[in-house]
C-alpha cells in the first residue's frame, strides 16, 4: 500500500458530530475531501444543511442529518439512515460538545467558580460530553461488527490531559472567570471512553483513538491569545485546520495500528 493509499477513504462512510460546529465542518471537510461519504449530523439541523451545501463537490458525498447526541433514539435513528444511504458506516468522529466560549446558552459559565457551579450545567456537559459519544459508539457499533472494521475518533481536549490556567482568564478590574469543572471532567471521560472501548473491541478491527487539541483561534480577544500564545511551545493558537491531519490519520488506514492511543496535537501546550 502506498502512502496516499493509506490516506484514501474512497467507497468508506463517516459521521461527525457536531459537524456544524468549528471544528466539525473541518473534520467534514477532510473526510470528504479524502474521497469519503460524510454525514454532518449536528443538533441545529439547518446548520448541518449549510455546512453540507459548502462542502458539497469537495470529494465524497456530504449529507445533513438533524441529530441530538443526547438521545440514543435519534443516534440510532441517524445510523440507520446513513446505512440505508450508504451501506456502511467506517468512521465516527465524535466532535459535539458544549464549550462556554462557543455556545451562547454556556456563555455565563465562565463566571461561575467552582463552589457555586451549578448542578444543572454539570449535567448538561456531561450529557453532551461524554454521554452523547457514549451513545453515538453504541449506535455505530452494530454495524462496524457486522462489516468487520471501523475507526471511531473522539475529539478530547488538552484540558482533559492538565488542568486550565485560570490565569489566561482574569482581565483586571473584572471578576474572576475561570474554565468551567465539567469541561475540564468531560473531556477526561472521553479518555476513558476512548481506552475502554479500544479494548472491548480487541479482536475485532474497530479501532478507538482520541484526538486532543490544543487551543484554536476563533475570535478571541487580543489578551487572551498573548496570555494562551505565552504558555505553548510554538508560542501561538492552532488554525482551525491544524487538526485536520491528525483526523484523517486517525480516521484511515494510515493509523492501523494504533489503538486506544490519544494523538496531541497542542503547539507544545502540554511539553512545558
Amino acid at each position: 500500500m502506498t502512502s496516499s493509499d493509506m490516506f484514501d477513504l474512497t467507497d468508506r462512510s463517516a459521521i461527525v458530530t457536531g459537524g456544524a460546529g468549528l471544528l466539525g465542518r473541518e473534520f467534514a471537510r477532510t473526510l470528504a475531501e479524502a474521497g469519503a461519504d460524510v454525514a454532518i449530523a449536528d443538533r441545529d439541523g439547518r446548520a448541518a444543511e449549510s455546512a453540507a451545501a459548502e462542502l458539497k463537490g469537495v470529494g465524497g458525498r456530504v449529507l445533513a442529518f438533524e441529530a441530538d447526541v443526547t438521545s440514543a433514539a435519534s443516534l440510532q435513528d441517524l445510523a440507520g439512515r446513513l446505512l440505508g444511504e450508504t451501506g456502511r458506516i467506517d468512521i465516527l468522529v465524535n466532535s459535539a460538545a458544549l464549550d462556554p466560549k462557543f455556545d451562547s446558552g454556556q456563555a455565563g459559565r465562565h463566571t461561575q467558580a467552582f463552589e457555586e457551579f451549578p448542578l444543572e450545567a454539570w449535567n448538561q456537559a456531561l450529557e453532551v460530553n461524554l454521554t452523547g459519544s457514549f451513545l453515538a459508539c453504541q449506535a455505530v457499533a452494530g454495524a462496524m461488527r457486522a462489516q468487520g472494521s471501523g475507526s471511531i475518533v473522539n475529539i478530547c481536549s488538552t484540558y482533559g490531559l492538565v488542568g486550565p490556567d485560570q490565569r489566561i482568564y482574569q482581565r483586571a478590574g473584572q471578576p474572576p472567570r475561570y474554565k468551567p469543572v465539567s469541561y475540564s471532567v468531560t473531556k477526561a471521560g472521553l479518555l476513558g471512553l476512548t481506552r475502554y472501548l479500544a479494548t472491548y473491541f480487541a479482536g475485532t478491527k474497530i479501532r478507538v483513538n482520541a484526538l486532543t487539541p490544543g487551543g484554536v483561534f476563533h475570535e478571541h480577544d487580543d489578551e487572551f491569545v498573548r496570555a494562551y500564545s505565552a504558555r505553548t511551545v510554538l508560542g501561538r493558537m492552532a488554525r482551525k485546520d491544524e487538526m485536520n491531519g491528525a483526523l484523517l490519520f486517525l480516521a484511515s488506514d494510515a493509523s492501523s495500528y494504533m489503538t486506544g492511543a490519544n494523538l496531541v496535537v497542542d503547539g507544545g501546550w502540554t511539553a512545558w
